[in-house]
């Protein structure tokens, strides 16, 4: 079926499921397959669940009377028709009269690019009708997933884009044909993948490259040396940082929640609820971003005051008389220094540090956690409590636990108060465990 034929289906029916337990009745099901699952074994469960139409790529064996066997959409690949289906539904957004089209922004980085998303999207949302990636759904089904969940009221759309090798964030920017993109910053993340981190920085400016030759605009943090050079070429770059940018401000010290004092771009200073002062970057692009696009400064301002952090992203619980810092959704060698350094810096009299090893390092995995030790070395803990992975095959003078489970019990006995924590760890460590009631 060619993806026109198939597009005039969605736009009858415009909700696109790839899961049968979360299927509703007139959902376009996707029947897609992986390692461990084939979404055609479900085709006729979704349809029996009241799927509008399936969309397989295996032949499959079912009581097909007329009416059933109507429903079945047969395509060479699953997948690859999603993401045609995604890139057809986008164009659809370029094909407006002049000064109409939607922008479409797309972010990527090693660290931060969820929160920035999420900034982002909140001060538009002020303002334009917004549309923006759920949670992480940032990947090669995320990305076109999201994209069909775009309505024709949108006035710009903010599109997150996670990768772990190289060509990835080419692969997806051909799925999204960005106007705008933003890359967070580029460390160590997912070595294991991308090889080293001038490898990390090729994969991660695949997103500048299309913009280069796409007459795109570039959203760029000054700071980064790196990111000047990688963004060389674009034909507009609007500038955020320290210094020497349209758009400056720094954290206030010695704050829990990061404050910035802003001065240039905007006049006043921006109280927040995240964490640490490694999230100045995030708000300065959201800041960027908002001055952009025309967003009233007030309502920049009160959108990132009111942003409240999520999902293990620099939260700051209470718990009777002890304070958690609870970054716990994701680590690499970048966001872990940070973390601990800003951590060390704060005023607390008390700290203990609850660490969980970082995946997805490959042959480098056992020095970066070497490293990780080591600077944890330089300044005085109460308690330094390292669970799973590298950190059990390194000798340290450091507590150590299995699991995060382990962590928790051993928190509960040692019965500690008055006391601030930094609990940060790799996603499957699921450090988050270790504090639940």
């Amino acid at each position: 079926m060619l993806i026109e034929e198939l597009y005039k289906i969605f736009l009858k029916n415009p909700s696109v499921q790839t899961d049968t337990r979360k299927l509703q009745p007139g959902d376009l099901f996707f029947a897609l397959k992986g390692p461990n699952f084939n979404g055609n074994k479900f085709a006729e469960k979704a349809i029996a669940a009241g799927a509008s139409y399936v969309v397989i790529d295996e032949k499959i064996t079912m009581d097909t009377g007329t009416e059933v066997a109507g429903k079945i959409i047969m395509v060479e690949d699953v997948l690859t028709t999603l993401q045609q289906l995604a890139t057809h539904h986008r164009k659809q957004f370029s094909n407006l009269p002049a000064g109409s089209q939607v922008p479409f922004l797309a972010i990527t980085g090693s660290n931060g690019k969820t929160t920035t998303k999420e900034l982002i999207h909140s001060v538009l949302s002020t303002t334009y009708k917004t549309y923006t990636t759920e949670g992480n759904l940032n990947n090669h089904i995320g990305i076109p997933l999201t994209l069909l969940k775009i309505k024709p009221d949108a006035q710009i759309a903010v599109i997150e884009m996670g990768a772990n090798h190289q060509k990835e964030i080419e692969s997806y920017c051909k799925i999204v044909l960005p106007t705008h993109g933003l890359i967070t910053n580029c460390g160590k993340a997912h070595l294991e993948g991308f090889g080293s981190e001038e490898g990390v920085r090729k994969g991660k400016g695949e997103l500048f490259d299309f913009l280069k030759n796409n007459n795109g605009q570039a959203f760029v943090m000054w700071d980064y040396d790196y990111l000047q050079k990688m963004s060389e070429g674009i034909a507009a770059r609007i500038k955020y940082g320290t210094a020497d940018a349209e758009v400056c401000g720094m954290a206030v010290e010695n704050e829990t929640l990061l404050t910035v004092k802003m001065n240039k771009g905007i006049s006043a200073s921006i109280k927040t609820q995240l964490v640490g002062n490694y999230n100045l970057p995030n708000v300065l692009a959201a800041v960027a971003v908002g001055k952009h696009f025309n967003v009233d400064e007030e309502n920049i301002i009160s959108a990132i005051e009111n942003y409240a952090p999520s999902n293990s992203r620099s939260q700051l619980l209470v718990k009777n008389s002890n304070t958690f810092i609870l970054d716990a959704y994701n680590a690499n060698p970048s966001s872990m220094k940070l973390a601990i350094e800003n951590f060390a810096q704060t005023t607390a009299e008390n700290k203990v540090l609850a660490l969980g090893a970082m995946a997805e390092l490959g042959k480098e995995s056992i020095r970066e956690h070497e490293e990780i030790i080591d600077l944890l070395k330089k300044y005085s803990w109460d308690f330094v409590l390292l669970v799973g992975g590298d950190f059990l095959k390194i000798d340290h003078p450091f507590h150590t636990f299995e699991n995060s489970l382990q962590l928790k019990e051993w928190i509960k006995e040692k019965k500690i108060e008055n006391t601030s924590f930094l609990v940060k760890g790799s996603r499957s460590i699921r450090m988050e465990k270790a504090i639940e009631d």
